[in-house]
């Protein structure tokens, strides 16, 4: 995907991020997955813990990163 974990280090760069790449998604699937961006980050707004912070950086690139592969899987297939 060329953004590594590592150099995401703030909420702010993984949220731009994360509305980045639902951009390189299928328009049918790019509302879907940018709302649920933002709820992501709603939900989790007040966390405070640096740890759980990059737990939750490092998994949402995870996730960002299977649903990127997925929609390129079914882009190939076509």
């Amino acid at each position: 995907m060329g953004t590594s974990t590592a150099s995401i280090k703030t909420s702010k760069q993984l949220y731009k991020y994360l509305l980045r790449a639902c951009e390189k998604l299928p328009r049918e699937a790019h509302s879907h997955y940018k709302h649920h961006v933002r709820q992501g980050f709603r939900s989790h707004a007040d966390e405070l813990d640096s740890m759980r912070i990059k737990q939750i950086i490092a998994r949402a690139m995870q996730d960002a990163e299977w649903v990127l592969n997925k929609y390129a899987d079914k882009d190939s297939k076509t």
